[in-house]
């Protein structure tokens, strides 16, 4: 796509995105009649629709302000900032197959991160200190077998296990209640920053500049639970929004895991009730990749063939023993010839490979599991010793 046609379709996107009362829902419906953003845009002006004719929709669609929007594109233009539309290769496959997916993403940092396997980690904003120290474990622990973190930036769980996965050199990303060029809570401003600095992302729904709101948060919570795998709630009570996440997870077909704890302890009330009503009970994060690694083998098949066609995601599973790089995939073949002992980022990758990076995230995905490559510091790199 050229300049000047990319420019007009993020320029349709972000009047639409802006446009108030114009929800996910609708917005994929115009796009779906329309074809693309500038034709769904053009629908809307002409009311098309029930909500595009509400007064105040109407009117920002009919006379949007240029300088928001030129802001918009401002922000967008700066480097590790994009936005990935519904429309667009690049979202999110996952994402995009729950029942209420958003109509686009705005992300500061590595978008491909959310190509990757992820676990959702969240829980109590008051956390204990054994709650704390679970979600550290198991974060780590978790990003060490090569998952990404995924939780909300909040205080308490989510912060832990974030801070863990950067500790053990993994990518975490940060579904966010706000704008994607705010932080919420401001503390986390440092923790957000090494977000973005190592791999990861943060990610949002929500037009730039929006504040944080007490309604922004449980929709906040669908876009954690349709990234990820699996959803794990170290801690939480009865009425914490924890359990939605959980509730959207195992609605979206996701694997949903609860650390038991005390009787007497509140914060463990919500993933007894959890565990009661279907939730697994985990000790240990072997248990959870014992769980989801064979899902994300199948997420990396499934993602080859929405980029490559049905012949390209038949790959058996295979041993490290048997797995060399895939012998006589071409694809693999490539990607193994462009790793080296030194970690590379994803798009140096690409680059060398000449393969798409959301292939690519699939395919070190597969690797990873079995053995033959090692995730460190944002990157990627050949497993030293025999596997190599």
């Amino acid at each position: 796509m050229d300049i000047a046609a990319n420019r007009t379709r993020l320029e349709a996107w972000l009047v639409l995105l802006r446009a108030p009362g114009l929800g996910p829902a609708t917005l994929r419906e115009l796009l779906a009649d329309a074809g693309d953003a500038p034709g769904a845009l053009a629908a809307a002006r002409r009311g098309s629709y029930e909500r595009t004719r509400e007064a105040a929709c109407r009117d920002w669609l009919r006379a949007p302000d240029a300088a928001l929007v030129e802001a918009d594109l401002a922000w967008l233009a700066q480097p590790r900032h994009a936005l990935l539309a519904c429309d667009e290769a690049d979202f999110p496959a996952l994402l995009d197959d729950t029942a209420t997916p958003p109509a686009a993403l705005f992300v500061a940092g590595a978008s491909d991160a959310l190509w990757r396997p992820q676990v959702a980690i969240v829980g109590s904003r008051s956390a204990s200190q054994g709650g704390h120290a679970n979600a550290t474990a198991f974060a780590r622990a978790l990003a060490v077998a090569g998952f990404a973190i995924t939780s909300g930036l909040a205080e308490g769980i989510d912060g832990a296990a974030h801070a863990a996965a950067l500790d053990a050199g993994g990518a975490t990303i940060a579904v966010l209640g706000t704008g994607a060029d705010l932080v919420y809570p401001p503390r986390h401003r440092d923790l957000a920053a090494r977000i973005v600095d190592n791999g990861g992302a943060l990610v949002s729904e929500f037009p730039l500049g929006t504040p944080p709101h007490p309604t922004h948060f449980p929709r906040r919570n669908r876009i954690i639970a349709g990234l990820a795998l699996g959803a794990l709630v170290v801690e939480a009570g009865l009425r914490s929004g924890s359990l939605l996440t959980a509730r959207q997870a195992a609605e979206a077909g996701r694997e949903v895991f609860a650390i038991p704890g005390s009787i007497h302890n509140p914060l463990a009330r919500g993933c007894h009730q959890l565990i009661r009503t279907g939730a697994k009970l985990v000790e240990t994060a072997e248990e959870i990749v014992a769980e989801l690694a064979p899902l994300a083998l199948r997420l990396g098949a499934s993602l080859r063939e929405r980029l490559h066609g049905p012949e390209a995601a038949g790959l058996p599973e295979r041993s490290p023993s048997t797995a060399s790089s895939r012998a006589g995939d071409p694809d693999y073949a490539r990607l193994y010839a462009a790793l080296g002992h030194d970690a590379l980022g994803i798009d140096a990758l690409a680059e060398r490979s000449g393969l798409p990076v959301a292939a690519l995230s699939s395919m070190l995905l597969m690797l990873e599991l079995e053995g033959e490559v090692v995730a460190e510091r944002g990157g990627y790199a050949r497993r030293a010793g025999p596997a190599a």
